[in-house]
């Protein structure tokens, strides 16, 4: 091998940026950390075959994409949203919820995003807790305790706008 230094400082520069880039590129991506809390659902009335299911999550780092959940509660658990289309609340079914980081999803009776049981295998009664797992995209399944929250528990109420 020549000795020459011009020749001997490109094959360091070359090793160096082998060296660097894939640490570069780990410090650019950053997983997401999810903070799943306030997961809650109201009692229903006796007979009733479905119910909403609303929680908070928070991610830091990467955004995050929830596109199923499933739970032992109901045959079928469907993300939702409710929303005003002009004088009439409207409630659809979402192929998937996206949540960025600084941009916490707040799932609230009343309107925006939440999850449907459809099919409830019995009705939710005060106290009641039962799991909720929640299918994200490119990342592990998360599994959730849902807490049936009394009617008049504000500290599950709209946020303020």
């Amino acid at each position: 091998m020549s000795k020459d230094p011009t020749i001997m400082r490109h094959l360091a520069s070359a090793l160096l940026c082998s060296l660097l880039l894939p640490a570069a590129a780990l410090a650019s991506t950053s997983p997401s950390e999810l903070d799943i809390t306030n997961a809650f659902a109201r009692p229903t009335p006796p007979g009733a075959t479905n119910a909403g299911a609303y929680a908070d999550i928070r991610v830091t780092g990467d955004p995050v994409t929830l596109v199923s959940a499933r739970s032992p509660a109901s045959e079928v658990v469907e993300l939702h949203i409710m929303r005003m289309e002009g004088d009439t609340m409207v409630m659809r079914q979402v192929k998937h919820i996206d949540i960025n980081q600084n941009e916490p999803l707040t799932m609230r009776p009343g309107g925006g995003y939440h999850l449907m049981l459809i099919g409830l295998e019995a009705p939710l009664t005060e106290g009641q807790t039962f799991p909720i797992t929640l299918e994200f995209e490119a990342r592990e399944d998360i599994d959730v305790e849902f807490e049936v929250a009394p009617m008049g528990d504000m500290s599950h109420s709209m946020p303020n706008a």
